[in-house]
């Protein structure tokens, strides 16, 4: 069996983000043959901007595109914002999907992932960014489903995953995601 590369990004800027928690998880338990990398460059991501598209694009967006052809599949682990995912996640997929034609998403395998506080975990989050990744012709795997909902209750201080549920529910995603991969 082939080892699996998963670039796992978290859509959270936040230093003690529960969703940056949860892509360290994922890296921490993945299964035996997924390799899971941490993205760390959002931040420095430009605003998405067409008429800079013809252009060589800037460090940050090249290491980007870089890193989402290198990886066999994606992670994206999102928190929700108003009812969706965050700006600054949407504005790396058009960088990453562009220029037209070129996009390092097309045909890759994505796995979605999401941490809340809140009752509801992430699923309209996690239901527009699967939306968007249609559009973009990636592979989206459906199950299961990883929103853990009330966060501050399934990580400790340290910001570890100490739910044992939420820990299976990933392991069997990455799995998934490995499986529909190979």
């Amino acid at each position: 069996m082939r080892e699996v590369s998963v670039l796992a990004i978290s859509g959270s800027l936040r230093a003690r983000s529960y969703n940056s928690a949860l892509a360290h998880a994922a890296q921490k338990h993945a299964p035996r043959g997924v390799n899971v990398e941490l993205y760390d460059g959002l931040r420095d991501i430009p605003h998405f901007d067409e008429d800079a598209e013809s252009a060589p694009p800037a460090a940050p967006v090249a290491h980007l595109r870089e890193r989402v052809r290198a990886a066999d599949a994606l992670l994206v682990v999102t928190p929700e914002y108003n009812g969706s995912f965050p700006g600054v996640l949407k504005n790396a997929l058009d960088w990453a999907s562009r220029p037209a034609g070129q996009s390092s998403l097309h045909g890759k395998t994505v796995a979605l992932a999401g941490a809340s506080p809140s009752n509801f975990g992430t699923s309209r989050a996690q239901l527009a960014l699967r939306q968007v990744f249609l559009s973009l012709d990636a592979r989206v795997v459906s199950q299961p489903e990883v929103m853990v909902f009330r966060a501050h209750e399934r990580f400790d201080d340290a910001g570890n995953l100490t739910d044992e549920m939420s820990l299976t529910l990933l392991g069997d995603l990455l799995g998934k995601l490995a499986d529909l991969t190979r």
